[in-house]
């Protein structure tokens, strides 16, 4: 009998083209020295690996690492969607980068590079069928993000920020894999699906102090990188420290990435019975406490930051529905999965048309300002305004914004059909709260100003001109009109149609 493994290279095809993309683009950078083909060797690479992710999926479920029945790559429609949307964030917000790398405030190769190193553990993050493989991806998706943070020449916020993260994040790391070692010392067993059937199987292991300390680390670790209440303190000071784009991504990828590890590692691995109650105090509590803290923000980022920590309470609650019995049938245990994918999936294009829309009022290179900065925007700049104010709407799930309103009204409706009527009552009720601040901002753009907006409100990045350029290479000579304003379209575009199409997703989520 041979010990050697098949390899199925077309289910690693997303990841190949993911880690092809971030050497491409340090070769790139390397041997031609030229910013501009370095972005866009970067874009096309993002693009690829969605393409990629896309067409791989649509031929159906494969798998290969396998040891009998145990897989350490799954790659299904879950898998792909997950990597397809990872992967166009990653376009998105390099597309948000171009004003910053173009004034030299960035290195340009070093920019790109990590972008695409964190992009590939992202895509590796989807198919992850083992929790080596599961908190490695996560970590390669993490990593990168330290230094981009704190990658803004001469910022001391942004260094700030950095550090408050490498901090937060090393702990949060070591409490995973310290919950993973206990886990594999109970069971002897790393892949998820044979740590799922081994604890249903055996309830004398699974009613072991021991199991239960496991349990508890993984949840908490993870809870971490999602922002999660009570571990999420972190979250607003990083994200205002950091440059607005790398903002975005925080927001958008990383917490899709930790979204995705923590549904999959409840999904596969651990018992309904211990994570349930767990998940439901956190999913109150972070929803609770991050609408609150966001009404009394007054700096934009910090708002989409406290919202964001919101967003995350709403996408756990349909996994709070498993502490209940009738929630953990079969049919309530897929609609709460799928509710909680599609809803994150709608979060993030969302929260990045937020993010393009304030990128797209601020100047070049600068942070999220404060909110009477965007005062009167929309009056300014209508069609911009008319985006964020979008986005915005549909985060606070209001019409017509419909990919925001469907996503909440599929949590309620699994939390419902999962038995948790108090919990989906609690999710409502936070909806109305987060409708304050949303709405308020929304007003703000199209408020009327006394006064003549300062240098600080001025939409300085559509004005191209002359740039300098930044040591040791050209300036990237890349319109940002289109660069931006494309960016901006292109979210706005995805929101509007995932709230015409949104089955689609949850159809995708489901499988």
């Amino acid at each position: 009998m041979s010990g050697v493994q098949g390899v199925d290279n077309v289910a690693l095809l997303p990841a190949y083209l993911a880690a092809g993309t971030a050497v491409l683009v340090l070769l790139t950078d390397l041997l031609l020295a030229r910013p501009r083909a370095t972005i866009v060797v970067a874009a096309l690479g993002a693009l690829g690996t969605a393409v990629g992710a896309a067409v791989v999926g649509a031929a159906g479920e494969r798998r290969t690492f396998c040891v009998g029945a145990d897989c350490s790559w799954i790659f299904g429609g879950r898998a792909a969607l997950v990597g397809a949307v990872v992967a166009l964030l990653t376009l998105g917000v390099l597309g948000l980068s171009v004003p910053a790398l173009r004034g030299g405030r960035s290195p340009v190769g070093e920019y790109c590079f990590l972008l695409a190193c964190s992009m590939t553990g992202g895509v590796v993050l989807g198919a992850a069928g083992d929790l080596i493989t599961l908190i490695v991806a996560l970590e390669t998706l993490t990593l990168p993000l330290y230094v981009l943070v704190g990658l803004r020449r001469g910022s001391l916020a942004s260094a700030e920020a950095a550090l408050t993260f490498f901090v937060v994040s090393v702990v949060a790391t070591t409490v995973t894999l310290l919950g993973a070692a206990l886990l594999y010392a109970v069971t002897g067993g790393l892949h998820l699906d044979r740590l799922g059937a081994l604890l249903a199987e055996r309830p004398e292991v699974r009613d072991l102090p021991l199991t239960s300390a496991a349990v508890a680390l993984l949840l908490v670790g993870l809870a971490f990188k999602v922002a999660a209440v009570p571990f999420h303190a972190w979250a607003p000071a990083t994200y205002d420290g950091a440059p607005l784009p790398v903002a975005a991504y925080l927001s958008t990828a990383s917490k899709l990435g930790g979204l995705v590890a923590l549904l999959v590692v409840v999904q596969r691995a651990l018992p309904a019975e211990q994570t349930g109650p767990v998940l439901a105090v956190l999913a109150v509590l972070t929803m609770t406490v991050g609408n609150l803290v966001a009404l009394r923000q007054r700096r934009t980022v910090r708002l989409l930051a406290w919202s964001s920590v919101a967003q995350a309470g709403y996408i756990l609650a349909p996994l709070g529905a498993l502490a209940l019995a009738a929630g953990r049938t079969d049919e309530a245990r897929s609609a709460s999965y799928a509710a909680a994918v599609a809803y994150a999936v709608f979060f993030v294009v969302l929260e990045l048309a937020a993010f393009a829309g304030v990128t797209a009022l601020r100047p070049a290179g600068a942070d999220g300002g404060t909110l009477d900065d965007l005062r009167g925007a929309a009056r300014r700049h209508p069609w911009r305004g008319a985006a964020l104010g979008l986005a915005l709407v549909g985060l606070a799930g209001l019409p017509p914004g419909l990919a925001g309103l469907f996503a909440k009204v599929t949590v309620v409706r699994a939390l419902v059909d999962g038995g948790a009527a108090w919990l989906a009552l609690v999710v409502a009720l936070n909806a109305v709260i987060g409708l304050a601040y949303y709405l308020r901002v929304t007003a703000a753009l199209w408020a009327p100003v006394t006064t003549e907006p300062g240098p600080a409100a001025a939409l300085t990045s559509t004005e191209p001109g002359p740039v300098a350029a930044p040591a040791g290479g050209g300036a990237v000579a890349v319109p940002l009109v289109g660069v931006v304003a494309v960016v901006l379209a292109v979210t706005t575009v995805a929101a509007v149609v995932l709230g015409v199409a949104p089955q689609l997703v949850l159809d995708l989520a489901g499988r």
